[in-house]
Order: C-alpha cells, then sequence, then structure tokens
C-alpha cells in the first residue's frame, strides 16, 4: 500500500469511527404534581431541560401522552387487549377510563405548537420554535391534567389506592435509528431517554407515599418508619376513634381517616434514570431495612405492602436484599441508593419494573412473592440501567432477566423440595413453560426470539420472549463457558450501563471477551423451533398420561375407557392414543368396547399424519376415523333380542389454509370427506313350513355411501367471533348443499352477548324426482327442526337413543339445518321438513353473566311448501323459550314456551293437554368442544 493511500484510508477510516461514536440525548425532569383523590386525576406542572448529544439539528420532538391510550376504545392499547381476548377495557364506561389534557408547551419561554400523530392519540410532536442544533439544549415546561383510569394495566387506580405509572408527558428516544414515537401498549413495554429526576408530589396526609429514587423529607420518613407496628383499618369502622384523627388502638390495630383535611408535600429526587413512577396508599404497611454491598455501599431496602397481605410479605425485605445481592455479584454493582417493591393490584398478574421501585400484583404465597420480586428487582439492571428498546427487542430484557431468574433459583436459592406424592403432580411438569414451548414448536405456531413485543402472539410473549430467551442465554454460557460468559456480562454491564444498547452492541461484546465467532448462536435469535433441536424421542406407554420429560418420551397413553347408549347399554374397555402436548405429526386413538347390552365389541378409532408447508398452507391432515355402535333393538317374541348397528369408515383430507399475520384469530381450512357406512336393519317375514306359519325377525344389512366437501373460515377474536360453513353433500340421486353461519354479539355490559346463527339449504335430485326416491332419501331431507338420531346420517354425533320414539332419550336433537327446539318426530311428515328449500335464524341470548347456564331462545324459519298453495303451514314458523347450557354449552336443555300454531296442534293431539315438560329436548354437542372454551391458551 502507497503511504498515500494509506493516509487516506487512516483518515477514512477516522471519519467513520467518529461518525459512528456513541451518544445519546439527555433529558430532566422537575415536576410538580398533585393528587385529588376525590375525581382520581392529578394536577402538574413538568419543567424539562432537553440536552441534544446527537449529530442531527433538530426541529420537533416527539413526546408520549401515554394517558390518552386510555382514553377511548381505538387505541392501540385498546385494540391490543381485545386481540389478546380482553374485553374489560372496550366495554369500560367513560367514568373508568383516563386521559391528559390542558397542555400548553412552551419551548424557552416561546409557545410552540403540537401536531397530533396521524395513527395514535397518545403522541404528539413538538414543533420547536426555532432549531435545537447538537450539542444545544433547550428548556420545555407544560401544565398537565391527568385523569386516572381505573387500573387497566400497570397504571390508574383502585379507589383510593394510587399506582401512577406513565403518567407525564414524556419526550420519545431519539438514537442513532432515529426516532422512536410508540403507543402505549398493555403487551410491550418502554424505551425512553436518561436524565435526572426532581418530583415534588402534593396529596392528603394520611397518604403513604412510594416513588422513584430518595425520598428528601425527614419528617415523612420518620411518619413512614413507624407503620411496620400496626395494621390499618377504616376510621368508619371505629366509632371510638374521631374522623381526621389517628389512634393506636388495642390489638396493634392502627385506624386512618376516610379523607384528611390537610395536605402534604413530599419531594423525590433521583439522577441516572429514564422514568419516574409512585404509589399512594392510605393502609400501606412500610417495612425497611438496608443492602451492605462488598463495596461498602449500603443500599435502602423498601417494601410496602396492604395490612391483608401480612403473611406473604413478611420476609420481604430479606427477599429484595437477597436480590440486589446477586444481581450486583452476577452483573454489577447496584447504583442507586434505594430499591422498594409495593403491592399494587394492577391488569394482570406479575409485577412491573422502575428505576428503583416494582410494583407487585397481590400474590398467593411466600414462595411466589420471592419470585416476584427477585425478577422485577432484576430489572433494574436488565432495562433500568441497561435501557434497551424492549419495545423491538424484548427478549434483552425479559429473557435474559429471566436467565438470570434461573440462575437464582437453581445457584443461589435454597428451593423447597416438591412432593410429587400424588398422581397429578408426578404427571405435570414443574415448569409449564418448556412444555408450551415445545408445544408451539410441535404446531409449527412459535415466533422467533428478535420478535417485536406487538407483533407476538400473547403466549409466544410469554413463552419466547422469557422462556426461550432464557434457554437462549443458557446456550450461549455452554458455549462460552459460565467464567467467560460471566466476563462478558460483567463488561457488558460496565460499559453501557445508563445508555441504550441493541443485540450488535451486545454481540460484538461477546466476541470481544470470548475471542469466539458467535454468529452461529446469534443467528438463532431470528429462528424458530427448539433450542437445541428436538431429538428423536422414545415411545412410552404409561398410564392415564404423563407431561413431564416430553423432550425424551413421546407418550402412549392407555386409560379405561367407558361408554353408553339405550342399546348396547354400559359399554366398558380401554383407550390407547398418543394425543399430547406437544403433539405429534402422526396422532391415533383407539378405543375397544364391550357393551353389556348387546353383548358386543363396539369401537371408536381415528388416525392421522399432519404436514407443515411453508409456503401456501398452514398445514395439511390426511387420515381417518371409523366407528361401530348399535343404533337399535327389538326382542321378537320366541326370538333372543336383535341389536342392528352400524360400521363406518371415512377417511379425510383437510387442508388449512395460512394465515399472513400471526396474531390472527382466524382459520381456514377445505376438508374433503367420503363416508363409508354399513348398517344393519330388520326385516319382518312370514315363513311358511307346510300347514305352519310363523313370524320372524331377522337383520339385514346394506351400504351406502355420502361424499362431503366443507369449507370453513373461523375467527374466535374475544369481540363478535363468528364461523361461516359452506358445505355440500352427495350421495346416490341426491346434492345437498347448506350454508351455516354463526356470529356473537358481545353486549356492553362485558358479561353477556347474543349467539345468532342463519342457515340456508337447497336439496337438488340429481335424477327424476319420485315417490321411492323421496322416501329412500328421507332421513337427508332439510329439517326445520333440529334432526334426530335417525337423521344423523353421518353418525358424526353422540345420541343416548338413536332411534327412540318415546323417553328422555327421544327428545334429543342436533344443531343442524333449521334448529328449531321443537319437535314433531311423531308425524309421518315433520313440520318444516323439505326436499326443496330450507332458511333459517336462530337467536340464544344471555340473561346475566354468559357463564351463568340460563338462557333465553328463539328460532323463526321458512320453507319451500310453505310458500305453495294448501301450504302444511305458515309460511314463517317461529319457537322461543328457555335454555340451560352446561359444561361449556357442551349440553343444552330447552323449554320451549311459545311456538307456532302448528307446533301447538301438533302438541295438543299427539301429546295431550299437559304437554308443557313433554316439549322438552335437548342436545349434546361433543363433537364441538374445544380446549379453548377452557382456557384460551390452549386454544393453539
Amino acid at each position: 500500500m502507497s503511504k498515500s493511500i494509506f493516509i487516506l484510508a487512516a483518515a477514512l477510516a477516522f471519519s467513520l469511527a467518529a461518525h459512528s461514536q456513541y451518544w445519546q440525548q439527555q433529558v430532566n425532569y422537575t415536576i410538580d404534581v398533585t393528587l385529588n383523590d376525590t375525581d382520581h386525576s392529578l394536577d402538574g406542572f413538568e419543567k424539562i431541560t432537553y440536552f441534544n448529544h446527537s449529530p442531527d439539528t433538530l426541529y420537533f420532538i416527539w413526546f408520549h401522552l401515554w394517558p390518552n391510550a386510555y382514553k377511548n376504545d381505538q387505541t392501540a392499547f385498546s385494540e391490543q387487549l381485545l386481540r389478546n381476548g380482553r374485553t374489560d377495557f372496550y366495554f369500560s364506561n367513560k367514568a373508568h377510563r383516563g386521559y391528559i389534557n390542558r397542555l400548553d408547551f412552551k419551548v424557552d419561554g416561546v409557545t410552540a405548537p403540537t401536531t397530533d400523530h396521524p395513527q395514535y392519540i397518545d403522541i404528539v410532536q413538538l414543533r420547536l420554535p426555532k432549531p435545537l442544533p447538537p450539542g444545544g439544549q433547550v428548556a420545555i415546561n407544560t401544565p398537565f391534567h391527568v385523569q386516572l383510569p381505573e387500573n387497566f394495566s400497570r397504571g390508574g387506580h383502585n379507589g383510593q389506592a394510587y399506582q401512577v405509572t406513565q403518567w407525564f408527558p414524556k419526550p420519545a428516544v431519539y438514537d442513532s435509528k432515529g426516532w422512536h414515537p410508540m403507543p402505549y401498549l398493555d403487551q410491550g413495554e418502554f424505551y425512553s431517554e436518561f436524565g435526572n429526576f426532581d418530583v415534588r408530589i402534593t396529596l392528603p396526609a394520611n397518604y403513604a407515599v412510594a416513588a422513584t429514587g430518595v425520598l428528601q423529607n425527614e419528617e415523612e420518613k420518620s411518619w413512614l418508619s413507624k407503620r411496620s407496628d400496626y395494621t390499618w383499618e377504616p376510621v368508619t369502622s371505629r366509632k371510638l376513634v374521631k374522623k381526621g384523627s389517628y389512634k393506636h388502638v388495642k390489638k396493634t390495630v392502627q385506624v386512618y381517616p376516610e379523607s384528611a383535611a390537610t395536605t402534604k408535600t413530599i419531594q423525590f429526587i433521583q439522577n441516572k434514570v429514564h422514568d419516574f413512577a409512585w404509589f399512594a396508599d392510605k393502609r400501606f404497611v412500610v417495612e425497611q431495612d438496608t443492602v451492605l454491598l462488598p463495596s461498602g455501599k449500603v443500599v435502602t431496602a423498601y417494601s410496602y405492602y396492604l395490612p391483608s397481605a401480612k403473611t406473604a410479605w413478611t420476609n420481604s425485605i430479606a427477599y429484595i436484599k437477597k436480590s440486589i445481592r446477586f444481581r450486583s455479584a452476577s452483573m454489577g454493582e447496584y447504583p442507586f441508593e434505594t430499591v422498594s417493591a409495593v403491592e399494587a393490584k394492577m391488569g394482570f398478574e406479575g409485577g412491573m419494573e422502575y428505576p428503583t421501585i416494582t410494583s407487585i400484583a397481590p400474590v398467593s404465597s411466600a414462595e411466589e412473592l420471592e419470585g416476584t420480586i427477585e425478577h422485577e428487582v432484576g430489572h433494574n439492571w436488565l432495562q433500568g440501567i441497561l435501557a434497551t428498546n424492549e419495545r423491538t427487542f424484548p427478549w434483552m430484557d425479559e429473557g435474559m432477566n429471566t436467565y438470570y431468574d434461573n440462575r437464582y433459583k437453581s445457584r443461589n436459592h435454597q428451593e423447597s423440595v416438591r412432593k410429587e406424592n400424588s398422581f397429578l403432580q408426578k404427571r405435570i411438569p414443574s415448569n409449564p413453560s418448556a412444555l408450551a414451548l415445545q408445544s408451539l414448536v410441535a404446531i409449527k405456531k412459535d415466533q422467533p426470539i428478535n420478535t417485536p413485543a406487538e407483533n407476538f402472539t400473547e403466549v409466544n410473549n410469554g413463552v419466547v420472549a422469557y422462556y426461550k430467551t432464557g434457554e437462549w442465554m443458557q446456550l450461549l454460557e455452554n458455549y462460552l463457558g459460565e467464567a467467560v460468559f460471566d466476563s462478558c456480562m460483567h463488561l457488558y454491564y460496565k460499559r453501557w450501563q445508563f445508555k441504550h444498547p441493541y443485540p450488535e452492541d451486545f454481540k460484538a461484546i461477546v466476541n470481544e471477551v470470548s475471542g469466539k465467532n458467535s454468529d452461529e448462536i446469534f443467528s438463532l435469535l431470528g429462528e424458530t423451533g427448539a433450542l437445541p433441536p428436538v431429538k428423536k424421542r422414545t415411545i412410552k406407554p404409561v398410564a392415564f398420561f404423563n407431561f413431564t420429560n416430553t423432550d425424551r418420551y413421546s407418550y402412549l397413553n392407555i386409560l379405561p375407557a367407558a361408554g353408553y347408549n339405550e342399546y348396547d347399554r354400559f359399554m366398558i374397555g380401554a383407550m390407547l392414543h398418543n394425543y399430547n402436548f406437544p403433539a405429534n405429526k402422526f396422532q391415533f386413538l383407539a378405543a375397544p368396547l364391550y357393551a353389556t347390552g348387546s353383548k358386543k365389541f363396539n369401537y371408536l378409532a381415528r388416525a392421522s399424519y399432519t404436514w407443515f408447508p411453508k409456503k401456501l398452507f398452514y398445514k395439511t391432515t390426511l387420515g381417518f376415523s371409523a366407528a361401530s355402535f348399535s343404533i337399535d333393538n327389538f326382542e321378537p317374541a320366541n326370538q333372543e333380542k336383535l341389536t342392528p348397528g352400524f360400521r363406518k369408515i371415512a377417511p379425510f383430507l383437510r387442508v388449512t389454509l395460512k394465515e399472513k399475520d400471526p396474531l390472527s384469530k382466524r382459520r381456514r381450512y377445505i376438508q374433503f370427506t367420503p363416508f363409508f357406512i354399513r348398517e344393519e336393519g330388520l326385516n319382518f317375514k312370514t315363513v311358511i313350513n307346510g300347514p305352519d306359519t310363523s313370524d320372524v325377525v331377522e337383520k339385514i344389512s346394506a351400504s351406502r355411501y355420502l361424499t362431503q366437501l366443507k369449507f370453513v373460515i373461523e375467527n374466535n377474536r374475544v369481540l363478535y367471533p363468528y364461523r361461516g360453513q359452506l358445505l355440500v353433500e352427495q350421495a346416490d340421486g341426491f346434492v345437498r348443499a347448506a350454508f351455516t353461519g354463526n356470529y356473537y354479539f358481545n353486549y356492553a355490559n362485558n358479561k353477556s352477548g347474543l349467539r345468532m346463527r342463519l342457515f340456508a339449504g337447497k336439496f337438488f335430485y340429481t335424477g327424476a324426482k319420485t315417490i321411492s326416491k323421496q322416501f329412500e332419501t328421507d332421513r337427508y331431507h332439510l329439517n326445520m327442526t333440529g334432526a334426530n338420531g335417525y337423521e344423523d346420517y353421518t353418525y358424526n354425533n353422540y345420541f343416548a337413543g338413536r332411534n327412540e320414539f318415546e323417553g328422555t332419550a327421544s327428545r334429543q336433537i342436533m344443531i343442524r339445518d333449521g334448529a328449531f327446539k321443537v319437535r314433531t318426530d311423531l308425524l309421518g311428515s315433520k313440520v318444516g321438513k323439505t326436499d326443496n328449500w330450507l332458511g333459517a335464524i336462530n337467536f340464544v341470548s344471555d340473561i346475566a353473566d354468559k357463564k351463568f347456564p340460563l338462557k333465553v331462545f328463539a328460532d323463526i324459519g321458512t320453507y319451500a311448501e310453505a310458500w305453495q298453495n294448501s301450504a302444511p303451514s305458515s309460511r314463517f314458523l317461529f319457537d322461543a323459550g328457555l335454555q340451560v347450557s352446561l359444561f361449556h354449552e357442551t349440553v343444552n336443555i330447552y323449554l320451549p314456551l311459545v311456538y307456532s300454531s302448528a307446533f301447538r296442534d301438533y302438541f295438543k293431539s299427539t301429546l295431550g293437554s299437559n304437554y308443557i315438560f313433554k316439549t322438552i329436548s335437548f342436545s349434546i354437542d361433543i363433537q364441538n368442544f374445544r380446549l379453548g372454551k377452557i382456557n384460551k391458551n390452549l386454544d393453539l
């Protein structure tokens, strides 16, 4: 290389190094705020000094106004809650919501305008009166008013308990990658600039306050120190105490007044933090102690909790101190003077971290509290000090933190030995996250670690961002060795504390310290699948089930099976299956059953194999189902009882389409199923033997087929879910086409709703329509009433008495076609049955909470024959009554109370005068049950 080229290269390298030199903005705050505990609001005044350390001239500053996330039901926050299955905020009333207003920004004393963000109402752009050059600073101030919402997510109030978080106007981060304005989200945390905070809080004198930073008021410190000696109760429960006073009552009961005539102003100061949170409650019990770190640094630890939580929180200070020591030794010394944990009822379980303070949702045990405190206090390092963009890279916050949680439990915590004496404890894993990840991987629904928080599905957010990243960190430790890994983390903490590191910065530290190329390990952040990849599992028989060690074993579950119908009576047998978590590509079930009534062996069976293509389709499943049961019985004179039965085999091919958005709750699939069915019936004949004749009944059998093509689109979203099914069926001599649509309308009370169902069907003869053809295809005709057992021509539904015409079993119907609840089965031609066309609308309304079993139903429908001359009924038929839904609506009981005259005439003429209870019908919809009805997270 020539000298001139060398000089040019050196100059270029120096220029690039200077340009890429790290920088970050600084934002200092002075805030005065007053709490009004009557209307749950804040009035504040904020002074900001904004330092532009960037190489760029700024013409505007994006500001976060996150209380506006609670302003209406069209915010990003509200929409995310709906995607994650929560409707409480969407259906909340105005009094329970929140907002921020009365803003009047001035920059260096000059009024500055704001421009709304084009998409989010909780972000505005502050236009600077004059450009802010590199190295410059501006003074920004504004008054503000905050209406605190009920605590739906992290902050707000629960009565007069206040969790004041994300509450003040805050500039968005501007870094080397540009501006980072972001709306408030429940799933997905924050990214803010470091600075110094000086906050003065004015509120009624009877409140205890926990906050970020160091309390400056000595009198307040003294008052708080005395609160650990008492239990607190409201003055209204003790007549002997005058309102507005404090008194030490018997049995260490301290009484607080419901309201205070005086107010107080308390001050907190904290430097080098990127957020400020505070919590106020009249009932707080306050504990405190000091932590001595190896360097000689003394940290004061506080815990604030309600009297009702005394048992779980008794050792809370010890947990805080232990967590501080552990993290200081693992990563680097804790730099702040205080650390606090506060019991606070939030919109979720667990906790939420803020600099020097963490809020903890109510817990059920001390063990749970210790784990939560350790995790949340740990965020002081991984987010409070190493302030990554956790909205875009949640793994750098939650996942790294989870790794240290695991390390704390295994190395620095004397875990209680789990007693696995019970049947369930031996079969349920102590850490369900591993099983959840394996289950997601098995069905190709896991997402890469390096996924932004708002793009995670709710289950992936917990399983991947937390658990899988913790496993990835362990993989990195295994690759580097524990000593080298610890050196990496210590340097990462030392070099990047009070800064905003990105993934590439962490990777550079790893490569620098270890001297290894970590590309392969870091590439896993962008991939799906298990860590490490799952090895071939061994098949292992197990009684009933087992969800432990699923990375090693594929369980073959063996358990007793039982069944019942009117003809086979009680059936006993066994079930053998491999339907597990995680799911196998090849799945099967076999259940042979001995029938005590028919003395026959019956069976249920199913097998399938699933592929997961990477492009057009999400998955393709090829399989078959088979069944054999009795369908009738008859005991002729001088003969043994006859129990005709059926056998069927139904191969199927289902293609499930891929959804572009992984957050979508929509599912679409096409399924083709041919049914091959052999049925037995009874043949009555007379046998002539010379002069003697005798009546003989014998079983005969016949075979039939039916092909079924189904297209389904459904969306199990929490708000207004729907399902549409187009079904075309063909058999000898006919084609049957039908559309069924289901829609759920949520009522505004957030607890109930209206289920609507629409049906439209058409029956076609493929040849000439003759009387014999009508008779032969009768069971396939369209019904206004829900079909009975005989009309279940695919044998896909469970019927207790498939061919009964009297007794309780005869009242069973299936929700198909018109789905009316009244029955006219004893007529030669049922009311509303047609071999032409039929349409119906069905309604089921909750009366109270949707979990309350009693509901109201109504049906209305029409059919082809009703529009002809000399119609057998009125053009429109209807029924309505009460419905009792049990076992997540798997069993439904119907009592019709009002109905068309055609049904009334049938009841009076056929069932007698006291017919009202004889009109009761019921359905058993086992085939429509899904795990998501029990727990939404199981609906994978």
